[in-house]
């Protein structure tokens, strides 16, 4: 298990005011439209989640690099577990041509409005309940994704990963060091179920024999 940092630089490029998100809405409002993870959340107000997640190429260094530090190869398989509109699946084809990708999520919006090229592989599911055979895929892995689990379906879903994985998983979630970043998590997050430090988190891991790479974005 390695704390392996692929995505704080893309996260870190947004510009959040915390104190907005609670002053300038009904915050238990928007959280309970957020959490249906519907046209709202992905393409609606930027107060209910995303405010309009279209591909803009953002997810290509992020893919180079998952590419070249796993060694991603033509004819290997790949699942994204949270997968939202496939970008980062479709850019892992771009930098590996051959790639066999997998995408599951929740959103029932996000698949039906999945980028074209990448719409075939993706499908609705649960992190909690992977449709896959145990040792299926090269790597797996789930960006922003668990931490929107309660604690008894994100122990599901990291042994999921776990099965289905021929060793290679990674796993990214959100989580705090200080009073501060806490803080500015529970202002910020509108559909996160598990809010817990880093070290929590580490524990978790190693509680539930999760053995491969992670990472955490935290908000400064």
């Amino acid at each position: 298990m390695a704390y392996i940092d692929f995505v704080s630089k893309l996260h870190k490029s947004t510009n959040r005011d915390y104190l907005a998100r609670i002053l300038e809405a009904d915050k238990a409002k928007c959280a309970h439209i957020a959490k249906q993870f519907g046209k709202d959340y992905w393409d609606g107000d930027r107060k209910y989640g995303y405010g309009g997640y279209q591909y803009d190429g953002r997810w290509r260094t992020v893919a180079e690099e998952m590419a070249r530090h796993y060694n991603l190869q033509p004819g290997q398989k790949v699942l994204d577990v949270g997968c939202g509109k496939g970008f980062l699946l479709y850019e892992l084809c771009q930098v590996v041509p051959g790639l066999q990708i997998t995408g599951i999520d929740i959103s029932h919006y996000a698949i039906e409005n999945a980028k074209e090229e990448v719409r075939q592989f993706v499908h609705c599911g649960l992190a909690q309940d992977l449709p896959y055979e145990d040792k299926s895929y090269d790597l797996v892995y789930s960006i922003t994704t668990l931490h929107n689990l309660y604690i008894f379906d994100l122990k599901k879903a990291i042994y999921h990963i776990e099965r289905v994985s021929k060793g290679n998983s990674y796993i990214l979630v959100e989580a705090y060091r200080n009073e501060r970043e806490k803080v500015n998590l529970l202002y910020w997050q509108l559909t996160c179920e598990c809010f817990f430090s880093d070290d929590e988190w580490k524990w978790l891991f190693k509680e539930w024999e999760y053995k491969g790479d992670y990472s955490f974005i935290y908000f400064e």
